[in-house]
């Protein structure tokens, strides 16, 4: 009976426990941040630039005009 050894639990840390808990969310939400701010421009605005480019590389203003006048879109031509 005198062998039984009584095993205690170790206290919580509680002192500064908010300061680490909001520093690693800071650190988590500014990661997330930057790697999403990162993926959007290379998956969504690198297209959009590329395709920009394309369309007005191929763009004929004079072409267009003619177009819209043909179809009588304008009351002063």
């Amino acid at each position: 009976m005198a062998d039984k050894a009584v095993s205690t639990t170790t206290k919580p840390v509680m002192r500064g426990l908010l300061n680490n808990v909001i520093k690693r969310n800071l650190i988590v939400a500014l990661s997330l941040a930057g790697i999403s701010g990162f993926a959007f421009k290379q998956l969504v605005g690198n297209e959009r630039k590329r395709r920009y480019a394309e369309f007005y590389r191929t763009y004929d203003a004079e072409k267009e005009f003619e177009e819209m006048r043909k179809k009588g879109l304008f009351q002063s031509c």
